[in-house]
Formats: structure tokens, sequence, C-alpha cells
């Protein structure tokens, strides 16, 4: 089942509550300030009252959710029967990836959040007190590296936008730790970056040494085909309401959120997919698409007089899976 790249009606209910009396202005100067704290590496170090929990959540959820539902999505289609029932929710922030995974896997039962960020972290756990599915999650606090040790292993981990808080050398030892509590899937988003990537292809690479598969968004464990100053990236529009215009400043009714995953799980999946790394060109005597394939990058062209495929190619989206017809 895809799920939405938009935020789940009781989470939008539930932040919707929050504004409540909560000045745009505030929220808008504040989310300003930590997303540029956010954009040069800074993390949520800097979200330090429940003003700024809120603000940050309001600037930055949407967008995050989108991005966590698209790299589900992709991992749900090379894995449908997947039914994980343990989550664990590595630097959950305000439990945005939760929220992601208890609408995409429906056999969820048990959430476990952890994030060292107190104020993010009580935010989380007001936001979830109204959700059928997330009212009864643990939340634990304190330092990922730290607590990791302390926590169960879970069939489906997600880390997103959490490793490029670290140094190299702690990237690593966190890779290790959240592979070590997968039970069978590991999921790990970051911002669609240059470095985003870079992090993204170093976290791949150690566990697949380690013994994991590559679920999405490769069809293969070999090393990333694509030459600097390429680098893979996807594309997520959502829809930006009122309150999400005013707090971020902009006139655009809509976001486009750039991000970058891995799908690791602990068996080989059962079906390879290509994946569509760009937006395709449609052109009135073919379509040309740029595909990552078993064998590397294959410049695609698929001809209108074929007419089968040629409909089948323009339904091709930047970030699809293209499985191949038996």
């Amino acid at each position: 089942m895809m799920i939405s790249p938009t935020l789940p009606a009781e989470l939008k209910a539930a932040l919707d509550g929050k504004l409540q009396g909560f000045s745009r202005i505030d929220a808008a100067q504040r989310s300003q300030k930590i997303s540029t704290t956010y954009r040069a590496g800074g993390g949520s170090g800097t979200i330090k009252s429940d003003a700024d929990a809120l603000a940050y959540a309001l600037a930055r959820m949407p967008a995050t959710y989108a991005a966590v539902a698209a790299s589900l999505n992709a991992l749900t289609e090379i894995a449908p029967d997947f039914a994980p029932e343990t989550l664990l929710d590595v630097g959950a922030g305000p439990g945005t990836a939760s929220w992601a995974a208890a609408e995409a896997f429906p056999s969820l039962q048990d959430f476990t959040l952890l994030d060292a960020n107190a104020t993010l972290s009580r935010l989380a756990l007001e936001l979830a007190r109204d959700s059928t599915r997330l009212a009864e999650c643990r939340y634990l606090p304190g330092d990922a590296l730290g607590n990791l040790a302390e926590v169960s292993q879970a069939d489906l981990v997600i880390a997103s936008y959490i490793i490029g808080e670290l140094n190299e050398v702690d990237q690593r030892k966190l890779t290790n730790a959240m592979w070590a509590k997968t039970r069978h899937a590991l999921v790990v988003i970051e911002p669609g970056t240059p470095a985003g990537y870079a992090r993204i292809l170093a976290l791949r690479q150690q566990l697949i040494a380690a013994g994991a598969f590559v679920a999405a968004p490769c069809p293969h464990e070999k090393p990333c085909p694509l030459n600097a100053p390429d680098w893979c990236h996807f594309n997520q529009r959502l829809p930006r309401s009122q309150a999400h215009r005013q707090i971020k400043g902009a006139e655009v009714p809509f976001e486009d959120e750039r991000y970058i995953y891995v799908a690791l799980t602990r068996t080989p999946p059962a079906t390879r997919a290509a994946r569509v790394l760009a937006p395709p060109d449609v052109g009135k005597a073919e379509i040309t698409a740029k595909l990552c394939t078993e064998d590397g990058v294959a410049p695609t062209k698929v001809p209108r007089r074929d007419k089968a495929a040629y409909a089948s190619a323009r339904r091709w989206r930047w970030g699809d899976a293209v499985i191949a017809e038996s």
C-alpha cells in the first residue's frame, strides 16, 4: 500500500491544535533561525523551548514526513510482504518517522522513539497522545549512540535526518549500532545534497560489508555507478497549508523536498527494480530516461511506436522503481 506524502489527519489536527494562540510571526522568526542552523549542519541543538520545538515541527515536519513516506513506499514496493510489528525510530525528534511508519505498516504494534532533545520528545509525546496508533509509544531520552545498547531489537529501524549531526567516527559507530538492533529492515534518510549522498554511500558500503542487502533505491549491492559531480537524490513535492506558508514566509503553495535514502534488509529482496534517477524527458518520438540498473546507469530510450512500453514509460516519475515485466 502506497501512502500519501501529506501529514495524516490526526497529526495535522494535533499540530493545528498547538497553533491556537501561537503567534505566526514568532513561529516564522524561530523557524527561519532553526532552518538556517539546520542547513549549516547544526541539527536540532538550537531547539531549547516549547515554542522552538513547535516552530521546528511546523516548518520541517511536512517535508520530513514526505521524504520518509516516499522512502517507506519504495521499501514496501520491493518487499510487499514485509509486515513489521516493532519499530525503533532513532533521532526521532517530534516523531515524524514514527507517524509515517504507522501509516505505511498497519502491522506495527510497538513504537520506540529515541532522541537527545527533551523539548522535542515532549512535543512528540503530546502529538502522539491523540493518535489511535502512537498513543502508547515509548520515548527514550538521551544520546542515540549511548542509548541504543539499552534498546531491544526491532523489526524496522528508521533514522531520518540524524546521521549528518554526527562526526564521521560517530556515524560509523551509530551505523553498526543501528544494524545490530535491526531484525529485518533499516531505512536511513538524509537531505538530498552531495554531503547527504556521501553519508548514505558510506553507510551503505559499511553495512553491505557486514552482510546487508539493498532493497531500495539501488537494484544491487555493487558500488554506486554515479560519478561526481552527479549524485543520487530524489524529490518529493508536497502541498503547503496556509499556516505552513506563513511560517515559511513562502508564497508558493507547494514545497519540494530533496532527499536521499537507503533501505537495507537482512535477507535478499525477492524483486530487483531499476530506479529512475532524474525526471524523464518526454518527447514526441520517444521518452528518454536515466535508469540505475543491476548493470549500472543506463540511458534508456522508449520509442513511441512501441505503444505499450511508451504508455508505461509515460508514467515514470523521478525516483520510481521500474520492475522488469517477465
